[in-house]
């Protein structure tokens, strides 16, 4: 089922987002200080593409350990983020997943683009797994 989800998601939609996830790292990659947020933004953008059957979640929660990208560093990192990419790329999915759940057919796709919220907000310390 995740298989059919995903294939009509790419079509109607993942392509743009994931798209777009890719441009942000492009721009990140652009500066060099910006290489740690690029190589998250590509990661992000496979998981915009092809969001059925996967979810995000810490890497402290994943491994059960700190790492750098889980402490203070991170969250420096992520406030960064947020302030310039992070905001313009959760609103383009929270916009995605209201116009998607407008029709009945809609929803679970808008439930998709929903799900890549947060960690278009917070994605340092984060990472895609299968469910």
């Amino acid at each position: 089922m995740a298989l059919i989800g995903n294939i009509i998601w790419f079509v109607f939609g993942g392509l743009i987002m994931g798209l777009a996830w890719w441009l942000a790292g492009i721009l990140c990659f652009i500066s060099i200080i910006g290489i740690p947020w690029g190589k998250a933004c590509f990661v992000i953008g496979q998981f915009a593409f092809w969001p059925f059957g996967k979810e995000a979640v810490s890497r402290k929660q994943k491994s059960g350990k700190d790492d750098i990208g889980t402490g203070t560093l991170g969250l420096i990192g992520n406030v960064l983020w947020l302030i310039f990419m992070g905001i313009w790329l959760a609103i383009g999915h929270i916009v995605s997943g209201i116009l998607c759940c407008l029709t009945i057919i809609g929803i679970p796709f808008g439930m998709q683009h929903f799900k890549l919220v947060p960690i278009s907000l917070m994605p340092i310390g984060m990472t895609v797994v299968d469910k």
